[in-house]
């Protein structure tokens, strides 16, 4: 085959939580007075780890955000998963299509374990994952764009990073899996093609998906 393992994000590419998390993102932040439009929220902050959204409020207004701002934002985004999340439309079929192949994947989120273990569970697709094949920025030091949660993943799961494929739907998590020397499809359904420089192949639904990382 031609990889030995697909490493997919999961806001976003595995469930439809990036317009949830995004409206309650900008909500928190404009009342906090840091004005945010959804759309601003999905271009500035969508694929960030929560250091990335502190770093880049101190820099803009050179105010923190409060101590509890991750706690606040994450109970939130999580009620409203429970109530409303859904799977990304034909992702569950991706999985399946693999584990048919004999395909190893697991997911390499910037969300936190507990937000990932929210989401996946909530979308009945945490028990094709398992925790060992369950990866998040609170793993390593830096989180997307840097390469390093994509490196610890591979590394986790045996696997070579040339060998591996990544799936995203941010420009951040393209940037990190070509820096990690990955390749990377790019999952158009809310980040227009050309934000996605450098991704091997586009594609805009789910059931495109197979026949790329098959080929």
């Amino acid at each position: 085959m031609r990889y030995d393992l697909v490493i997919f994000d999961n806001d976003g590419v595995l469930v439809d939580s990036e317009p949830i998390s995004n409206r309650i993102l900008a909500a928190c932040l404009t009342e906090l007075g840091h004005p945010t439009t959804y759309e601003e929220s999905i271009r500035d902050y969508m694929g960030s780890a929560m250091h990335r959204i502190h770093d880049l409020i101190l820099e803009r207004s050179g105010q923190r955000l409060p101590h509890d701002f991750d706690a606040v934002f994450h109970a939130r985004v999580f009620d409203a998963f429970r109530r409303d999340l859904l799977p990304v439309a034909g992702a569950g079929e991706v999985l399946r299509t693999l584990d048919t192949e004999g395909m190893p994947y697991c997911v390499a989120s910037s969300g936190s374990h507990e937000r990932i273990r929210v989401a996946l569970g909530r979308t009945g697709l945490y028990e094709r994952f398992g925790e060992r094949r369950v990866f998040s920025a609170q793993d390593v030091g830096r989180g997307k764009p840097a390469p390093d949660l994509f490196l610890h993943a591979a590394e986790a799961m045996g696997v070579p990073p040339e060998r591996c494929a990544v799936v995203e739907d941010s420009p951040l998590g393209v940037r990190a899996a070509v820096a990690a020397g990955m390749d990377v499809y790019g999952f158009t359904a809310m980040t227009p093609g050309e934000r996605m420089s450098g991704a091997t192949a586009l594609f805009s639904t789910m059931d495109e998906l197979p026949a790329l990382l098959l080929a």
